[in-house]
């Protein structure tokens, strides 16, 4: 591999490649069980970032074969009223996922309405349950984004034992699952964060490089080793002086590019492999009622 030239680890061709997969074994499942998997979406308030993610998923849902059962909630819901949806989603037999859509509005407690949901139909990987289950190595839900990095790397053969890992970000969504994930796969794991001293000659170490920090470009050119697999899954909206926007990733592309033996591109890269990891987890969930 050139220095000029990184493989591109392309989410979104092997995420159409999972749905397809899906879509096969929903079919099979589907007549022993006598009706489609569902995933319920709860979304609260008019984010429109958070539209355009729950659009998605409904549009990902129907390509697999998943009944959709999106449920959408005024800005000025109750905690009470979403804890009794949840409640009664957790009864229901035709549900197999529950997804909280986050951000939620400030006078809601996100954390309480996660511990609400049933760990078994927990599609976004996030409950205390299921985030012990992967501490301590069980099979379990795991948490949608952490888990697409995983398979993506893992379509590209991209060995990871005795390889040194670097994350940075260590959030109960990314950072921290993600360096439990790559121990398990014997990688030698170091998260760094906003209170690291010398980012850089840290980075610099990494044969993989995770970068989960919100921050945009953060990673550049020089805290790259040449021929460290870079995975980017930052989604940052950034506007020019017309007051047009594009996404970019927590990593700077066309600098980074030049050092990495492989990169993720942003868009096309985590983010598509997210709501592929939703979709199985969904259909896992589903799959264990047979």
């Amino acid at each position: 591999m050139s220095a000029q030239s990184p493989c591109l680890l392309d989410g979104k061709a092997l995420a159409q490649k999972i749905q397809l997969e899906l879509k096969t074994k929903v079919a099979q499942l589907e007549s022993k069980m006598g009706r489609p998997p569902g995933l319920a979406v709860l979304m609260v308030g008019d984010n429109p970032a958070s539209a355009v993610y729950v659009r998605n998923k409904e549009r990902a849902c129907q390509k697999v074969g998943i009944a959709s059962m999106g449920r959408h909630f005024a800005a000025d819901t109750t905690q009470e009223e979403l804890e009794q949806v949840i409640a009664q989603l957790n009864q229901d037999e035709k549900v197999d996922g529950i997804l909280v859509q986050l951000p939620l509005p400030s006078h809601l407690d996100s954390i309480a309405l996660l511990h609400r949901i049933d760990p078994d139909k927990d599609a976004d990987g996030l409950h205390p349950v299921n985030l012990g289950k992967l501490v301590r190595s069980e099979s379990g839900l795991r948490s949608c984004t952490p888990a697409g990095v995983m398979r993506l790397l893992q379509e590209y053969d991209i060995s990871l034992s005795g390889k040194k890992a670097v994350v940075i970000g260590r959030s109960i969504l990314v950072g921290k699952p993600i360096a439990l994930m790559l121990l398990e796969k014997n990688a030698t794991v170091t998260i760094a964060h906003s209170r690291t001293q010398d980012l850089g000659a840290v980075c610099r170490e990494a044969d993989i490089l995770v970068a989960a920090v919100g921050q945009p470009e953060m990673i550049t050119h020089e805290m790259v080793q040449p021929g460290a697999v870079v995975i980017d899954v930052g989604i940052n909206r950034l506007e020019n002086s017309e007051g047009k926007s594009k996404l970019v990733g927590d990593v700077d592309f066309e600098g980074v590019a030049a050092n990495a033996s492989y990169i993720t591109p942003v868009p096309g890269g985590i983010g598509p492999m997210t709501v592929a990891m939703l979709l199985s987890n969904t259909v896992q969930s589903y799959s264990q009622k047979v």
